[in-house]
């Protein structure tokens, strides 16, 4: 995994780190945005245009945002409630479009 998405982001939706992915591996859920692990290039791109500076590289997860790293991957890589695959491998968050879910601890986080 290149760049993670971080605790800023929740509730916030601002999408213009979208607008900057190449490889459009930046998808929505219900409450924030996940970066696929493997899609990921690591360009920077989204890092730079994050108003709200969520967006972090992983060996740069501030130390209390660490459970991120782990719920950005479950994001793919584990059936969401309500579904019963995970989305594993989608090719591109804007043919997917917004997923509408989020894992359980991202679904129940309280500031």
């Amino acid at each position: 995994m290149a760049n993670v998405v971080g605790e800023a982001c929740i509730d916030v939706l601002d999408r213009a780190c979208m607008n900057e992915c190449p490889v459009d591996c930046i998808y929505i859920g219900d409450r924030m945005a996940y970066i696929h692990p493997t899609e990921c290039i690591d360009c920077g791109g989204c890092e730079l245009a994050c108003p709200a500076e969520a967006i972090y590289y992983e060996d740069d997860v501030p130390a209390e945002q660490q459970r991120f790293v782990v719920e950005n991957a479950r994001f793919f890589s584990e059936p969401l409630p309500g579904r019963t695959e995970p989305l594993g491998l989608p090719g591109g968050a804007t043919a997917l479009g917004p997923v509408g879910v989020d894992p359980d601890f991202v679904r129940e986080y309280r500031r």
